[in-house]
């Protein structure tokens, strides 16, 4: 029953369910709560601190699979200067967007299963997942007002 409901109608209803950044662990977290800064069950660690976290391809499909918050995706690689400079802008998309959407990084050359299985043709590319899936892609930098009034737009 439970996944039959529109995203947007579980969150209202039922805790939302955030993969730990750290451990992995799968987190219960009433939706009233989502901005008082919850810690994980498990490792104690912060479960969404407003700033983005750096996954890999081990942890990628745990954390964006599972989380059911918007994830918005920055993949990027350490030589792009374009990535280089929308990097404070997207770490300012998150802490605006903090408690409504987790925000992590992928870094293209270190991991490139993840970026071959989404077929990343660019960079930087952001990507909007809900519910596990791909939901939308942008490509190229963007302003953190840009970026975030797209991620508010499609989610």
């Amino acid at each position: 029953m439970l996944a039959l409901l529109p995203v947007q109608v579980r969150l209202r209803r039922y805790p939302v369910l955030i993969a730990c950044l750290h451990c992995q662990t799968l987190n219960r977290v009433p939706q009233a709560r989502l901005q008082d800064d919850p810690n994980c069950g498990q490792c104690k660690q912060p479960l969404l601190s407003g700033e983005p976290f750096e996954l890999t391809d081990e942890n990628f499909a745990a954390v964006v699979g599972k989380t059911e918050l918007p994830v918005v995706v920055d993949v990027w690689a350490p030589w792009c200067g374009p990535c280089r400079m929308m990097a404070p802008q997207f770490e300012q998309a998150a802490r605006e967007l903090k408690g409504q959407a987790l925000f992590v990084k992928l870094n293209s050359d270190d991991n490139p299963k993840t970026s071959v299985r989404y077929r990343i043709r660019s960079i930087p590319t952001v990507l909007l997942f809900r519910g596990g899936e791909e939901y939308s892609r942008q490509s190229g930098a963007m302003p953190a007002r840009d970026l975030v009034r797209w991620v508010q737009q499609v989610r």
